[in-house]
């Protein structure tokens, strides 16, 4: 447990209570302003009366709120029905697995898939820290993809999946977030999409498709990869952590693969996660299923409505990060500290290459010093890259926030830079 990966969340969450005054660009949550309380409680009404409507007795509706619940979920049928509405996924109801948010379900898979030391799941690099962890608490080796700048390489992870083969190891499946990554900000190109479902059906290997940032993007978003899924190579992890709200931990996972065991039964892949789903939480609060559930009703299954404001917000946000920085850092200041970064068009990050060791030591010197904080690059790197990066997250904050966070930091950059050249 004294695993580097397994105290990155706790160091994040020390330096913020240790300088609460700092602004900060460390954490990838919703933003607090689109909550009302009330809300929740409209949301369990309203699923309590889609039971009575749909015949359920006053007494099974209690035992629906109040007591354990199907291990594998039980708005199943909700949830596929607003998969079809929103993202053209058209799956039954039995290959879903409603889970305690999407880091569950990730926890489910990988256990599922990876069977003895030579399997390997292969990750994007740099990826979501929850993937890594679930890999050291499972003890899975994983195999990084380096992500150019210009974002995701279908050579690049041919190349790996022959390197990994040729080592005697069998790559199992491939997990990145195809629409604006945490923490790269990065989206796979429609070409790419396409091409990266022809490698999986053709080498035999499943994508673990995680989709958190996309309804709450402005603009239209491209095809999720199960949309577009012909082979059954693709698992998509989903949330409502950031469309509905993160205090549900209500996630899922469309797992509609077929599993053919031992003795020659075939089943789906959903049933073998609900078996190691039943040993780890038992089920998914029913009580978070039901607020979650009449959500959905009330929105007609489309997540995209009920997040279409928090979608202009996010963009606006984003926006106002990057000409913050533009306006503070023109060309040729940056050529000078040696400082660059992407243009996301929607999601929570962006990355920012600095021109110094973007490390722990340097964080805790900006929160103490200049009172903004960020998250160092590195700890999403399992290849160990990313020691001169940071990643901004843009959905907390206020815009006043961001204007001064943003100046902040320049007048950080500007002084490590100096202080960095001068100790070399």
């Amino acid at each position: 447990m004294s695993d580097p990966v397994l105290d990155t969340m706790n160091f994040l969450n020390e330096v913020t209570l240790r300088y609460p005054a700092a602004i900060s660009f460390a954490p990838g949550r919703p933003y607090d302003g689109f909550f009302e309380t009330e809300e929740v409680i409209a949301h369990v009404r309203r699923y309590l009366d889609h039971l009575a409507d749909q015949g359920v007795s006053p007494a099974q509706v209690r035992t629906a709120v109040y007591q354990y619940g199907p291990t594998a979920g039980q708005i199943r049928e909700i949830i596929a029905d607003s998969l079809r509405r929103d993202e053209g996924i058209d799956v039954p109801a039995e290959s879903i697995v409603v889970t305690v948010g999407a880091q569950e379900a990730m926890m489910l898979v990988v256990r599922a898939l990876i069977r003895d030391p030579r399997d390997v799941l292969l990750v994007s690099s740099p990826c979501y820290v929850g993937i890594t962890g679930v890999a050291r608490l499972l003890d899975v080796t994983l195999s990084p993809v380096a992500e150019p700048p210009e974002g995701f390489s279908l050579d690049t992870l041919a190349a790996t999946i022959r390197s990994e083969r040729a080592a005697g190891r069998r790559p199992r499946a491939f997990y990145l977030v195809p629409d604006h990554a945490n923490p790269s900000g990065s989206t796979l190109s429609a070409s790419d999409r396409a091409g990266l479902l022809e490698l999986a059906a053709r080498e035999d290997l499943l994508i673990l498709e995680d989709t958190p940032y996309r309804l709450v993007s402005p603009g239209e978003p491209l095809r999720t990869l199960k949309a577009m899924d012909r082979h059954r190579s693709v698992v998509h992890l989903g949330s409502y952590s950031k469309t509905i709200f993160p205090g549900a931990r209500v996630g899922f996972a469309v797992a509609d693969q077929t599993v053919v065991g031992e003795d020659g039964r075939t089943g789906l892949l959903a049933d073998e996660l609900s078996k190691i789903k039943s040993m780890i939480t038992v089920n998914t609060s029913s009580l978070s299923q039901a607020v979650v559930a009449g959500a959905l009703l009330a929105a007609g299954g489309r997540v995209s409505e009920l997040t279409a404001k928090a979608a202009g917000h996010y963009g606006d946000a984003m926006r106002r990060v990057l000409d913050r920085l533009a306006t503070l850092l023109p060309a040729s200041r940056r050529a000078e500290l040696g400082v660059r970064w992407n243009e996301p068009t929607g999601g929570f990050f962006l990355n920012l290459t600095v021109g110094f060791e973007a490390d722990d030591a340097a964080l805790t010197r900006c929160a103490e010093e200049y009172g903004v904080i960020w998250t160092p690059m590195r700890y999403f790197h399992p290849d160990d890259g990313g020691r001169r990066s940071i990643r901004l997250s843009v959905s907390y904050l206020s815009p006043e926030e961001i204007d001064e966070g943003i100046t902040r930091l320049v007048a950080f950059i500007d002084a490590e830079t100096g202080r960095h050249e001068g100790s070399r």
